[in-house]
């Protein structure tokens, strides 16, 4: 992970998507003065389950998984973190070890910040202290709605939702392709089934012509049809 010191917190515009925002000035100064920016390498930890963290990494550029590793060995995906977002916030708070792991899904640059600076300003400034409550809280409605989906619906209504949710979230390329490519393994790890499952739930939605692929990459070409689907009609 290569690091060096890149930019000025107070004129980035990253910190207007999280709670950085509500910072005076003068506390993001000091947050830059101690910041580290990281370089991750696709396939590279951001950090580990388990792992006790002394501050929090803010995510510049790039994407990443947050996933849970079960009893099993099975890894279970539960959050794709983008541009913005800050990883590891309640581990700082809680001053806990790490309950999910954080792998970048391609190169991505993050802000490395002490806890130090973060601790002083939830003490002190009760308007980024409500930020971070209502980020965490938005947090658990995901996790929440992620449990009902698991428990609710199908594995092709899970897999047909995680389609539209990444092209919803991460565009398409010119040519109509979903932008941000996962292997059919991450796929399965989304909605918690087999790779094997998942291979044939792709598969059948292509005889469909509801999507169509390349390699690992996914084209959405009835988006209706996938709704539908999804919404049990």
């Amino acid at each position: 992970m290569e690091e060096f010191h890149s930019g000025r917190c107070e004129n980035c515009i990253v910190r207007q998507l999280n709670a950085l925002k509500t910072l005076s000035k003068e506390e993001l100064v000091r947050i830059s003065d101690s910041k580290v920016t990281k370089s991750i390498k696709k396939g590279d930890a951001i950090f580990e389950e388990g792992e006790k963290l002394n501050g929090v990494f803010c995510v510049r550029n790039g994407v990443s998984k947050l996933s849970k590793m079960s009893d099993n060995g099975k890894d279970q995906i539960v959050k794709i973190a983008t541009k913005g977002e800050v990883l590891g916030q309640r581990s700082v708070i809680t001053e806990d070890k790490t309950n999910l792991s954080a792998v970048a899904l391609n190169d991505m640059e993050v802000c490395y910040i002490p806890k130090t600076h973060l601790t002083d300003s939830i003490n002190n400034n009760v308007q980024f202290t409500k930020a971070m409550l209502l980020q965490m809280a938005n947090d658990l409605k995901f996790a929440d709605d992620l449990i009902v989906n698991m428990a609710q619906k199908s594995v092709k209504q899970r897999i047909a939702e995680t389609i539209r949710y990444l092209e919803k979230n991460f565009g398409v390329d010119q040519e109509g392709y979903i932008a941000m490519t996962l292997t059919r393994e991450d796929i399965a790890n989304i909605v918690g089934t087999a790779k094997e499952a998942c291979i044939r739930t792709i598969t059948n939605f292509k005889k469909e012509k509801w999507i169509s692929t390349h390699g690992k990459r996914i084209k959405i070409e009835d988006d209706k049809a996938l709704y539908r689907l999804v919404e049990g009609f």
